[in-house]
């Protein structure tokens, strides 16, 4: 290591070890302040005003059932952190419990504003939670938070495309399922099989198509073979992005746009899923909310197809797929005088009553045997199982900017390696605060795959020559 890094590593302990003592002071000063205001109840606050008629309802439940008064409190979700900071501070109306995406625990702890959960039942364990979900509440060996609802990405399809291109290929009726499950791609290179193959009805345009621009729907490509902050996403001394894997898996990613030819300068989420919707795409990824917005489309009768979901497919026989998540947690403030009841009302939301959370607001309860009592949150479940956290660290908080600004350059046929390799080394040099140089990796493109892709463009031609 050399001097300069020594030399920052102690002055941002220093100021760690600093703002802790502060922020303990702090607290202190504002638990006095609580107990001589003679507070006696429970405040929560949340962002989502999807969540307040189910926040209100668990509120009056809690209370008839434990004896403990909770006042939720819908508040505007910019500068979110820091008006929690300034009300704790102050002490008049401050939340003693708080709901917030897991990437901001790091900056939320560091300010005093999450405390070590008691979780004095341990329900807050692999029994009941995926890894994921825990990863995503642990900062720094301590969980900071209770997981609550989570949001990820899945194959989404139209079933109904796919029940007909069954029929087409079995005679008896009860093998139908059987075969649709069959052609439901679980890896791309499936998938461009499937592609290839399929003899789509009039009304399709594409086969595949899906948010290129956004990096929620891109991760997954290169999701288990890129390292940021370790498996709890606060660790600056675990970053990798830049290595064979990676550049492997971002080829197959690039290659793709030379069999779909996607304009991301011309694609939104909201655009494919119309789009869907209206019979013109067979498979895309999705997040979520897809399920209760083509549930009332169907009962409406603006949704004339069946749909399924399914994994996101692996990549190749090599490698995987592993999709981002994000994990809404609810945070105990440090600053609380009731931590043992907000303890006991988190828990109350999170483990006791997560089964209610789908049906009453569309959110996805993270705990295990709650997500999956319907089929469709199950996919989304078991892709949340094996997904990888937003990561919290505030040091590399423009990375996602600059990651999704590198599969547009991908995307758009910029050579892979040089990609990965400058976005290391710009990120590298921000987190160790002098210029890092990274290593080049030399990465030739399988030929054979190469050769796949120029048949299809040479067909494609041929069909237009036609034409």
């Amino acid at each position: 290591m050399k001097i300069a890094k020594r030399i920052t590593a102690v002055v941002l302990c220093l100021v760690m070890v600093i703002a802790v003592m502060y922020t303990g002071a702090l607290q202190n000063e504002v638990r006095e302040k609580n107990i001589f205001s003679g507070k006696n109840s429970v405040i929560i606050w949340y962002t989502d005003e999807a969540m307040t008629d189910y926040m209100n309802a668990m509120a009056v439940a809690f209370h008839e059932e434990e004896g403990i008064r909770v006042i939720p409190q819908l508040k505007p979700g910019s500068d979110y952190l820091e008006t929690i900071y300034d009300a704790s501070i102050s002490g008049e109306d401050a939340s003693d419990l708080y709901i917030i995406s897991n990437e901001s625990l790091e900056k939320a702890y560091l300010a005093g504003l999450a405390d070590t959960i008691l979780d004095e039942s341990n329900k807050i364990n692999t029994e009941n939670y995926p890894v994921a979900a825990l990863q995503a509440v642990t900062y720094h060996g301590e969980k900071v938070g209770y997981p609550y609802y989570f949001e990820t990405s899945a194959l989404l399809y139209n079933k109904t495309y796919m029940m007909d291109m069954a029929k087409n290929r079995v005679e008896a009726e009860e093998e139908i399922p059987a075969k649709m499950e069959e052609l439901i791609p679980s890896t791309f290179d499936e998938l461009l099989t499937f592609a290839d193959e399929y003899d789509a009805p009039a009304e399709v345009e594409a086969v595949f198509k899906w948010d290129v621009a956004d990096i929620f729907y891109n991760y997954f490509f290169i999701g288990n073979y890129m390292d940021v902050g370790g498996p709890y996403g606060d660790n600056t001394d675990e970053f990798d992005i830049y290595n064979l894997d990676t550049i492997k898996a971002m080829q197959i990613y690039q290659d793709l746009n030379q069999f779909f030819s996607i304009d991301a300068d011309d694609v939104a989420y909201d655009s494919v899923i119309a789009e869907f919707m209206e019979g013109k795409v067979v498979l895309t990824t999705a997040t979520s909310d897809i399920i209760k917005k083509l549930d009332e489309a169907k009962e409406n009768g603006e949704f004339a197809y069946d749909y399924g979901l399914a994994e996101i497919p692996e990549l190749n026989e090599e490698l995987i797929s592993r999709s981002l998540s994000v994990t809404n947690t609810i945070v105990v403030n440090g600053f609380s005088n009731q931590k043992e009841n907000a303890n006991r009302f988190a828990e109350y939301l999170a483990y006791n009553h997560a089964d209610t959370l789908y049906e009453k607001t569309g959110k996805i309860p993270s705990a295990r045997a709650a997500a999956k009592q319907r089929p469709e949150t199950a996919v989304f479940f078991e892709e949340y199982a094996d997904s990888v956290p937003m990561p919290k660290m505030m040091e590399t908080a423009n990375f996602w900017v600059q990651l999704e600004i590198t599969f547009a350059e991908v995307w758009n046929g910029a050579k892979v390696t040089d990609c990965l390799h400058d976005l290391s080394t710009q990120i590298m040099t921000q987190i160790t605060g002098e210029e890092y140089s990274e290593e080049y990796i030399e990465y030739q493109e399988d030929e054979t795959t190469i050769e796949y892709l120029d048949e299809e463009a040479e067909r494609e031609a041929a069909m237009q020559e036609e034409e």
